[in-house]
């Protein structure tokens, strides 16, 4: 099984916070598509693309509800034709929530699409406007009602706290208004300062210092409000309802990061993974569409992992979820000596409770979830 990504870059505007690649072109849109299909049927001929079944498609961006619905036809037209896709892959495309009208939940409702992953982000208005972001508060639940309409039953949003001034009690309510719109799926994000966006250079210019003691208040308030709501804490920033047979809506594309499944990324600036190498395609638009219309894979750059790459890909993936790493496939997978620099560096976490082993699988606990990055760092290979 393998997953498929394709990013879909464009924009209406650029929310203050987003570092992905992104562009404001939409005089592009149709180029870029006939690219994006360009790109498949070289990739399925060459040895860089899938060649096994695919399991998931995820259209990420930008934002993929940018695209016309013609485009949009045209896009999972191709992938079903190139591709061979398992008759119940999970198809995901990300929504913002004023793009979502009648029409275009309709539209979907006529696609392969049976996950929408949306930006909600924040239920106030005056916070949505500091990020910059196009939709209002109001237009997050209206968007959930007509994706229900459309019969579309897996839907994801995000959310984001620690936003300058938002205190404990503003996050709870948001926590709530997520919650009552009845999704399956949330995703949940500290505020992030990226270097090269507009938000980092606010943050510097107005000498903001986070609260490192407020953030964690809301995180744990985060953890235990959606776990007493019924959903399982799979993974740091991932929250899944769980069904009445006892699994969860976990988001199947994002777990094959997390896993080591094979993925092939389509599209300027996305990425490809088939577990002996990592590429990466070309972050220019112009230069993308350019490549793929003469004949020519858009890759910037490839590297080979060795053992000691592909062991520290594991820690810094796997050991974001709940399941952890696996000692047994580890052992199976990496030379005996992989097992014992992690049993061994994963001591001192053990014994503080950080770490914990269960059925032969080596996770964080809720107290680890707090200094991950420590532990993490730990934990990796230095040769």
């Amino acid at each position: 099984m393998a997953g498929l990504y394709l990013h879909i870059p464009f924009c209406k505007s650029r929310c203050i916070y987003c570092g992905f690649y992104s562009t404001t072109r939409h005089e592009l849109m149709a180029d870029y598509v006939d690219a994006l299909c360009g790109e498949m049927q070289l990739r399925k001929a060459s040895s860089e693309g899938v060649q096994e079944e695919v399991s998931t498609i995820y259209l990420g961006g930008g934002t993929p509800s940018q695209l016309t619905p013609a485009l949009l036809q045209k896009l999972f037209l191709y992938i079903y034709n190139v591709y061979k896709v398992n008759k119940d892959a999970e198809v995901t495309i990300e929504c913002n929530p004023d793009d979502v009208t009648d029409v275009f939940a309709a539209v979907l409702a006529d696609l392969p699409v049976n996950r929408v992953s949306m930006g909600a982000q924040t239920f106030s208005d005056s916070r949505l406007h500091f990020l910059r972001r196009r939709h209002n508060a109001r237009q997050v639940p209206d968007a959930v009602n007509r994706l229900h309409q459309a019969n579309i039953a897996n839907i994801s949003i995000d959310l984001m706290f620690g936003f300058p001034d938002e205190t404990l009690e503003e996050w709870e309510s948001d926590i709530e208004k997520a919650l009552a719109l009845d999704v399956e799926h949330i995703s949940a994000y500290s505020l992030m300062y990226e270097e090269n966006t507009p938000l980092y250079e606010w943050k510097k210019r107005m000498h903001i210092v986070e609260d490192e003691e407020l953030s964690r208040s809301m995180y744990e308030t985060l953890i235990d409000r959606l776990t007493a709501a019924g959903f399982e804490h799979y993974e740091i920033s991932n929250f899944a309802r769980i069904r009445p047979n006892g699994t969860s809506w976990r988001s199947i594309h994002n777990s094959s990061y997390w896993n080591g499944t094979p993925y092939t990324g389509l599209g300027a600036a996305a990425h490809s993974y088939n577990r002996k190498t990592r590429s990466w395609n070309v972050s220019d638009l112009q230069l993308y569409i350019e490549r793929t219309k003469n004949g020519m894979l858009p890759t910037e750059e490839s590297e080979k992992l060795d053992d000691t790459t592909r062991y520290n890909d594991l820690v810094t993936t796997a050991m974001r979820t709940r399941d952890g790493i696996h000692l047994d496939a580890l052992s199976q997978q990496f030379p005996p000596s992989f097992r014992e620099y992690l049993l061994e560096n994963a001591l001192s976490h053990l014994r503080q409770g950080r770490l914990r082993i269960d059925n032969d699988h080596i996770h964080l606990t809720r107290s680890g979830l707090f200094v991950s990055d420590d532990v993490m760092s730990d934990l990796i290979y230095v040769e």
